[in-house]
């Protein structure tokens, strides 16, 4: 398990780039909203995510359900995390920073023994 970790983490930091890098041009070169370019690249990274992680770390199939509960759950985490940091006033640094460590872990557990349990 340990080592199905070790890659999990290893797509999460990928992950994480891809997110900051979609989210930070789409801000600050193609002037959209803190909002929009939080979704569109939440999208693109957990898509990402999904993908290498069925094929390098759990070695199984990607389909159209297991996409779509990994996303619904990513989303979930995502939303909740961000409500409780708008009600208790967090930094948005914080909260990204929160969220990747929160993710990974809840992320990890969830893909392990539900999204590509054979």
């Amino acid at each position: 398990m340990l080592k199905l970790f070790g890659r999990y983490f290893s797509i999460g930091i990928l992950n994480t780039a891809i997110h900051w890098m979609v989210f930070a041009v789409l801000v600050l070169f193609l002037d959209r909203s803190q909002a929009m370019a939080n979704f569109t690249a939440f999208c693109v990274a957990v898509t990402f995510s999904f993908f290498a992680n069925s094929k390098w770390t759990f070695k199984a199939s990607a389909t159209l359900s297991r996409y779509l509960i990994f996303v619904v759950f990513m989303g979930f985490i995502a939303v909740i995390l961000g409500y409780i940091a708008d009600t208790i006033k967090l930094p948005g640094l914080v909260t990204l920073v929160s969220f990747s460590i929160i993710s990974l872990f809840l992320g990890f557990i969830y893909s392990h023994f539900i999204v590509f349990k054979e």
